[in-house]
Order: C-alpha cells, then sequence, then structure tokens
C-alpha cells in the first residue's frame, strides 16, 4: 500500500494559546487545508466542483490529540479518502511530528452537496472519480 497523500506544514507562533501549545481550533485548519490540497492535486478545484454544482460539506469530524505542537515545529498532514457505497464518505487524517510522533488524529464524515437541491448527492465516489484528473488519490 502506498503512503497516503500528505502536506507539510510550519506551525506558526500566532496559531497557539497561552500554553505555547497549538490552538484546538488549527488542527481543524490543518486538516482542511490538506484535504483541499488532495483535492487540487487530482484537478479538482472549487472552481471545477461549482461549475458542476456541488460543493463538499463536513458532517461530523472528530480530533485525537496526542502530542503537543509548539511554534516552529514542523509536521506532514496526511489525509485518505475512504468512499464506499452511498451518500456519505470517511476522511482520515493525521497530524505527524518530524520524529514520527503522532500529534493528533483526525477522522471526518462528508459528502458533496447538490448546490441548488441543498441535498447530499447520492453518489459522491461517482461524481469525484468523474472529476479526477488523478483519481488514484482517492485510492480509486
Amino acid at each position: 500500500m502506498s503512503e497516503p497523500f500528505s502536506v507539510p506544514v510550519t506551525v506558526r507562533g500566532y496559531e497557539t494559546d497561552v500554553q505555547g501549545h497549538l490552538n484546538q481550533s488549527v488542527y481543524l485548519n490543518y486538516g482542511e487545508h490538506a484535504r483541499w490540497s488532495l483535492l487540487q492535486a487530482a484537478g479538482i478545484s472549487q472552481a471545477r466542483l461549482v461549475g458542476q454544482g456541488v460543493g463538499p460539506v463536513a458532517l461530523e469530524t472528530t480530533i485525537r490529540f496526542r502530542r503537543e505542537l509548539l511554534a516552529g515545529d514542523e509536521v506532514e498532514v496526511t489525509c485518505a479518502f475512504v468512499l464506499g457505497e452511498g451518500k456519505t464518505f470517511r476522511v482520515e487524517q493525521t497530524i505527524r511530528k518530524a520524529d514520527g510522533t503522532v500529534a493528533a488524529e483526525i477522522t471526518a464524515v462528508g459528502g458533496l452537496i447538490d448546490l441548488k437541491a441543498r441535498r447530499l448527492v447520492p453518489n459522491p465516489r461517482q461524481v469525484l472519480e468523474e472529476l479526477a484528473e488523478d483519481p488514484k488519490l482517492f485510492g480509486l
């Protein structure tokens, strides 16, 4: 099995809290950055999604904090879409420090919404496969 898609991020000082730890809300930003980076790498831009009348939606997100992150820490944020049947899919992500230590794990449930009907599309897997120039990044 190949390594999951990942992007590097450096923790910036303004993202930390009074204890010097990465603020909890910023973990969500890092996960979002990795998800959009994967979509871009697969050839799916925001404009392309909107042009097809769909957009990604987050339905549930869980973060498991494992180790602290401090300003200046270099991390890799992975992103793997788990696409099955049905209207929703999972996104599994790991934020890993340069030494290999897992700092956090993010698991999300998402879908693609029909922008006119304001309902989930019944087949997000098929839509992503059709839109992607490189569907292998989704494991397709």
